[in-house]
């Protein structure tokens, strides 16, 4: 996942940047206004951290520049908790969530998760690869155009191998994703996951997509 923070305040932009890039995620930071449309216009975002209080103007700018342009990136304000005003406009024009400072980095997680989520629910209710067909509303999966019976973390799994198709995923990044990373990451629970999903897809007949392991790195839906 891919998260543009835009936060002049030094302490708390390292303190986001860096909890985001220790659970894998891609961190861009910008400390000005000006600096935030730049890359978001340069770039592709997941979610958006949005501090309205800025050297050279008001996050609350940055929500009504993007809006005209994109209604589909999810936008989590950070603001001072007596800042009421403030966040009721910023939600007014297009912000999907806000965080009170100070703020603990479970929290904001857990939030930018929740968004994701959100979005990918509302984006699309069925992913399809090569023969693999998901139905993400009624958690139901054909491979071949027959049904395969899969465990709740396995549909899991296969949800975000899916989503991430053709891409190497670290064992951190599925483990964030599936388990909310609250397992091991030195036991071997992944591989036994991936293990059943091979066995599985083999045993589906005529599909092309295949589990790859990238020794050292992770896997990838091919």
């Amino acid at each position: 996942m891919k998260v543009l923070i835009i936060e002049d305040d030094l302490r708390i932009g390292r303190f986001i940047q860096k909890g985001l890039q220790e659970v894998s995620y891609a961190a861009v930071w910008a400390q000005t206004l000006q600096e935030g449309i730049d890359l978001f216009y340069e770039d592709t975002y997941d979610t958006i951290v949005l501090d309205i209080g800025l050297p050279d103007g008001s996050g609350l700018d940055f929500l009504r520049d993007i809006q005209q342009h994109d209604e589909d990136t999810p936008v989590l304000i950070l603001s001072a908790r007596n800042d009421v005003e403030d966040r009721i406009i910023g939600l007014n024009l297009g912000a999907d969530d806000y965080l009170g400072k100070p703020f603990g980095f479970s929290e904001l997680l857990a939030r930018l998760r929740a968004l994701t989520r959100r979005r990918n629910a509302s984006q699309q209710t069925t992913l399809e690869y090569k023969g693999i067909r998901m139905d993400l509303l009624s958690r139901k999966v054909t491979a071949d155009g027959g049904p395969m019976e899969l465990s709740q973390r396995e549909f899991a799994i296969l949800e975000y191998l899916l989503q991430n198709k053709q891409r190497i995923v670290t064992r951190t990044q599925i483990s964030e994703a599936v388990w909310e990373g609250s397992y091991d990451l030195e036991t071997n629970i992944v591989s036994v996951y991936m293990s059943k999903l091979r066995q599985k897809l083999r045993a589906a007949g005529r599909v092309d997509a295949e589990i790859r392991s990238q020794r050292g790195v992770g896997y990838c839906l091919e």
